[in-house]
């Protein structure tokens, strides 16, 4: 990638793409074009193509997605598997027609069978049944790497798809109703200490193992793939470590300093046993996750901090 190629960052708002933009701006690149959804619906089939027409990419980083945890996907599944086979199908196609050199397609490890061993390797997609409660996200997410595949096979185009593993940092979703795990806990630990309510409720058991992948990292994963990946196979990134729900409360507990205690609600759904992706795929193609959870939670709270007025405005369910 030239510094002055034309790159579009699709989703550049969201967790994920943010940290993209952050991580290109960084690195001297200065011809980067981005809009919100308001300015375009990537649903729109017609507008994502007239958007593609104009503007002529080099290079395409899709980030955008619907997404949310537990809650969000068991309540709206039809709008989590439509809207991300629209924005997918839409990009995908639309850099196909108007000759994009490479496409970076972000995924997800929900992708995985939900008690396929661990740590999940890349070659384990579709070798079992999904985890019933993000079935629908899931499977629009593996369309959208079959669609690159199939793209690549079929037209000769370079897209590569990349999984992450749970994501946190700058510009997460805070939402107790729509959030993942991680973000919700800062959240409901930071009020807790705000109040000084005596303990802090955490759905399931607290024995799910779950692992965390800094934003920036994963940007910083994303950039490197891009200028060193061609393969039609998909990539996982994490960082080859996990924790169970319960020590990641208790470490967010320690980083917010609240003093309460922690109450499992075991009658809430704990998802899937435990999620962990191999990665040494991407290892080996010289690239390694290089923040601590430690150091992530606490620069994920201080954003957090940094924002809370304006995060105060999204409704506490």
């Amino acid at each position: 990638m030239e510094k002055s190629e034309k790159i579009f960052v699709a989703g550049h708002r969201g967790l994920a793409g943010s940290a993209i933009y952050r991580k290109l701006q960084s690195e001297g690149y200065h011809n980067i074009i981005v809009r919100t959804s308001q300015e375009l619906d990537l649903r729109d089939a017609q507008s994502v193509h007239n958007f593609f027409q104009e503007e002529r990419f080099d290079y395409v980083f899709l980030a955008a997605a619907k997404v949310g945890g537990i809650v969000a996907n068991n309540d709206y599944p039809a709008d989590f598997i439509r809207d991300n086979l629209l924005i997918q199908t839409n990009v995908i196609d639309s850099a196909y027609r108007t000759g994009v050199k490479k496409l970076l397609f972000l995924g997800s490890t929900c992708i995985y069978p939900k008690y396929a061993q661990q740590p999940l390797k890349e070659e384990y997609l579709l070798t079992g049944e999904l985890e019933p409660t993000n079935e629908p996200y899931a499977i629009a997410k593996i369309a959208g790497i079959k669609m690159c595949q199939s793209y690549n096979r079929q037209y000769g185009t370079c897209y590569i798809s990349v999984m992450p593993t749970n994501l946190y940092g700058p510009n997460d979703n805070f939402d107790l109703q729509t959030s993942h795990v991680l973000p919700a806990l800062i959240r409901k630990f930071h009020e807790a200490k705000e109040t000084n309510a005596p303990d802090v409720q955490v759905w399931g058991t607290g024995n799910p193992r779950r692992e965390f992948l800094y934003s920036d990292d994963l940007a910083d994963a994303c950039v490197f793939l891009m200028k060193h990946y061609d393969g039609n196979d998909i990539v996982n990134v994490g960082v080859g470590e996990d924790v169970t729900i319960r020590e990641l409360a208790e470490l967010i507990r320690e980083t917010i300093g609240y003093t309460g205690s922690i109450v499992f609600d075991t009658s809430k759904p704990d998802g899937t046993p435990r999620k962990l992706v191999d990665v040494t795929k991407i290892n080996e193609l010289g690239w390694k996750a290089s923040t601590s959870l430690k150091d992530g939670l606490a620069a994920a709270y201080q954003w957090y901090l940094e924002n809370e007025n304006q995060l105060r405005k999204v409704a506490v369910h």
